[in-house]
Formats: structure tokens, C-alpha cells, sequence
């Protein structure tokens, strides 16, 4: 302890200072074999090494075919870490966006970034091939829910938005489907109103029906020629429907996906769960935390229906944070406001 003398000249105790943390910092030269793969790497106007400067906190220059980084010498890691992986990702084919880099900065983070895509070195990457694209995990938490999609019969997948729940799920299904696995995608919701009522639509029942059904016609859009999605749609392979045409059906040979289960009640759960036929797999995707039916949480069959069946063989949960947010980073920012501790 130190001692400073009072104005009275009478001796009093302080705390010696805390001592700060030293912050150590780093200088790195990158080089890249593949000069091509440099533009798409530094992003139009280098916008893509200002993003990772900016999230790290650290200077990158680029002169020729080399990067210069420097800053703190842990930030100056995770950027050669982030930089290393993006590049292994073009080299693979693989496009680069805004989202793609903000998900490898997060991830960087891990203890074994390239751990959270593969986990062992003689292993495959963990990736689900569509039409349009390759996916790979954006997070821990995606990386094991990918691997669920591969293995489980029945899988919950709950969370807020903007964790690739459904996403995900649908580009799983449109794999499966391309490659012959199943026979037929099924994708459905209920049809339930955010809070507004939205009265009486014009138009056929598909004409009623489709404003609810939109994100999964986006994400089918994501992963497959708009023409090719339908043309399936018109020969039945897929088919997007809300859960009240489920009922009195089998689906075999079929992958199914349930979004926004959160707003189902207890019934029409076990309604919809109980569809389930021989060489199916089943996704359930909610946010439980969005429930817009009347009575709230209490009457939602999300809940209800993961606690009676989590524990089942054939049966996986993945649960996703808002650390696990793949957007734009303020949603993440924005789902914490809204969910967090204070709120």
C-alpha cells in the first residue's frame, strides 16, 4: 500500500495504482500466392480491408501482392487469421460479402477459427452445396445445427432473427432435393398477422395465402434458379403451403420446414408433428420470444412441443443467441437492445 500525506500533515493509506495492462503491438506482412484472387479479396475500393480495420481496430496498407497490418498485437492475429480464411474461401469458388467477412471476423474470435468449418483435418468441410451457391457455417452454433441437418429426423431450431435458421434449413432441403434424397420439399406457416390486421386479400387462395409465405420464397430463390423453383412448383417436388393444409396428410420422402412454429398453438403442433412419414426429415424454426397469437407464450406450441421432445432419440434442439445474428451487424445490436439484460 502507498502513503501520501493529508493537508494536516498526518500520514493516510491509498491504494497503490492498479497496474495497467501493457498493450503490445504488432507489425505483419501478408503475402498471397494467387494475384488474381487480390481484387475480390480487398473488396471495390479496398472497402472490404476497411471493414476488418474498422472492426479490429488495427491499419492495413496494401502494397502490390502484400498486406501490412498493424496495430495491437492480438487484433494483428485475428486479422491475419480473417484474412487467411477469406482468401481460402475464394480459392474454393466461394463469393465474399459484407456478411460473409462480418461472420469470419466473429468467428475469428473462436479459440480455432478454421476448427468452427472443420473440425478435424482429414474431415470434409462442413457445407451445403446448392444451385446458386455454397454454404458454410456463419457461426459456432451453425456449424453444429448443420450438422443436426445432416443427422437428426426432427430438428427445432429456435432463436431470433437474422440467425439463419430458416436459411439454412431451406438450403439443406434444396440439396437434398437436387441430389435426389427426397422426393419433395414442403415448406410451411401459419398464417398469422405481425401485429396488424391485414383484412381481406384479393385474389385465389395462393393469391391469400402467399404474403405470409414470402421469406420462403426468397430463401428457395437464394439457391435455386428462379425458373428451375417453378417449374418444381408446378410439378408438385415443392410445395408451400400453410400449416391448416397439412392436416389428414403422410409426408414421406419429403423434407419438411415449419418457420415461425412460435406462433402455432398446442394442436396444431401436434397436428403438424404427427405428419411425419418414412424417409423424411423435419425442421421446426421459431423465435420463441415472437409469439404473435393470442394468449402469448402460454398458447405457443413451440415451447411446449421442445419440452416434450427434446430429449427424444431422433429429435435435435439448436439454440441460437443473439451472438449468432448473421445479418447486418446492428441487428445483432438491435436484437440485444430489444432481448438483452436491461430489456
Amino acid at each position: 500500500m502507498g502513503r501520501k500525506p493529508t493537508s494536516a500533515g498526518k500520514p493516510v493509506f491509498s491504494p497503490s495504482p492498479v497496474p495497467q495492462r501493457e498493450i503490445r503491438r504488432a507489425q505483419l506482412d501478408m503475402n498471397f500466392e494467387n494475384q488474381s484472387l487480390l481484387v475480390p479479396l480487398f473488396g471495390q475500393f479496398d472497402a472490404n480491408l476497411v471493414q476488418i480495420e474498422n472492426r479490429l481496430g488495427i491499419f492495413i496498407s496494401a502494397r502490390g501482392d502484400t498486406l501490412h497490418l498493424e496495430g495491437p498485437e492480438d487484433s494483428v492475429a485475428r486479422a491475419r487469421d480473417v484474412l487467411r480464411s477469406l482468401y481460402d474461401r475464394l480459392a474454393e469458388g466461394q463469393d465474399l460479402d459484407s456478411g460473409a467477412i462480418e461472420s469470419v471476423i466473429a468467428m475469428s474470435n473462436e479459440p480455432v477459427l478454421e476448427g468452427i468449418v472443420n473440425a478435424d483435418k482429414n474431415a470434409p468441410p462442413i457445407m451445403i452445396r446448392t444451385r446458386r451457391k455454397t454454404i458454410v457455417p456463419r457461426s459456432k452454433m451453425q456449424a453444429s445445427y448443420m450438422r443436426q441437418l445432416a443427422r437428426e429426423d426432427v430438428i427445432f431450431a429456435l432463436g431470433p432473427a437474422g440467425t439463419g435458421k430458416t436459411y439454412v434449413a431451406v438450403a439443406q432441403a434444396v440439396s437434398q432435393l437436387i441430389t435426389g434424397s427426397v422426393q419433395r420439399l414442403i415448406l410451411s406457416r401459419p398464417a398469422v398477422e405481425a401485429g396488424e390486421k391485414l383484412g381481406f386479400l384479393p385474389g385465389d387462395m395462393k393469391d391469400k395465402v402467399d404474403p405470409y409465405l414470402r421469406p420462403l420464397y426468397d430463401a428457395l430463390f437464394d439457391c435455386m434458379p428462379p425458373e428451375q423453383v417453378e417449374r418444381r412448383i408446378a410439378s408438385g417436388e415443392i410445395e408451400i403451403a400453410p400449416i391448416a393444409f397439412m392436416r389428414g396428410r403422410t409426408l414421406a420422402d419429403s423434407f419438411i420446414i415449419l418457420d415461425e412454429a412460435q406462433n402455432t398453438t398446442k394442436e396444431q403442433m401436434k397436428m403438424f408433428l404427427t405428419r411425419f412419414g418414412e424417409n423424411s426429415r423435419m425442421v421446426v424454426c421459431g423465435d420463441p420470444r415472437q409469439v404473435d397469437i393470442p394468449g402469448g407464450d402460454r398458447m405457443s406450441g413451440l415451447a411446449d412441443a421442445v419440452s416434450r421432445l427434446e430429449n427424444v432419440d431422433g429429435i435435435g434442439t439448436t439454440r441460437f443467441t443473439v451472438a449468432d445474428v448473421v445479418r447486418h451487424p446492428i441487428v445483432g445490436k438491435i436484437v440485444e437492445a430489444y432481448e438483452g439484460p436491461g430489456a
